[in-house]
């Protein structure tokens, strides 16, 4: 599979967001801080503080980059997905965009999706809720949202 899937396009764009300054310039991103204390522009691309603003189309491409790169690592560490449903490897494929590969590769939800234990899988991704050494409520959302492919998904799967 060499496609990022469309659900995993919009539950990024959901969670991320393309940030822009409206008052100074309304139709580019500029870097910023992310609530866990990196530098990012766009759709959560990390980047460095000096950074020259960009487009939302520009954001996208960056974006399509990111999420390509994260499905690859995400089939890499959990093969299993290559035969889920597309909502299935979505919600792991933005776990990866927004935590990194590094962090899916030592994991007990990258065990838990392997052994295509979904509920186990769907309560190890509500853990991952903290930036900054602090729960942040919109990663309590994304986790939730990510967890709600993986049990949706398997309830289909079980009709």
């Amino acid at each position: 599979m060499s496609e990022v899937p469309k659900t995993a396009i919009e539950l990024a764009k959901r969670f991320e967001g393309f940030h822009r300054v409206p008052k100074v310039d309304p139709r580019r991103a500029h870097p910023y801080i992310c609530p866990a204390g990196y530098w990012t522009i766009g759709y959560g691309h990390l980047c460095e503080p000096t950074h020259l603003p960009i487009t939302e189309t520009e954001a996208e491409v960056y974006l399509a980059h990111d999420l390509q790169t994260a499905l690859a690592a995400t089939l890499r560490y959990c093969p299993v997905l290559a035969a889920e449903p597309e909502g299935r490897l979505s919600a792991i494929v933005d776990f990866t965009f927004n935590l990194g590969a590094g962090r899916l590769q030592t994991s007990t939800l990258r065990r838990r999706v392997n052994q295509r234990d979904w509920a186990a899988a769907s309560t190890e991704l509500r853990r991952w809720v903290y930036g900054g050494g602090r729960v942040l409520p919109g990663l309590v959302a994304r986790r939730e949202a990510e967890a709600a492919w993986l049990l949706l998904n398997s309830q289909s799967k079980n009709m």
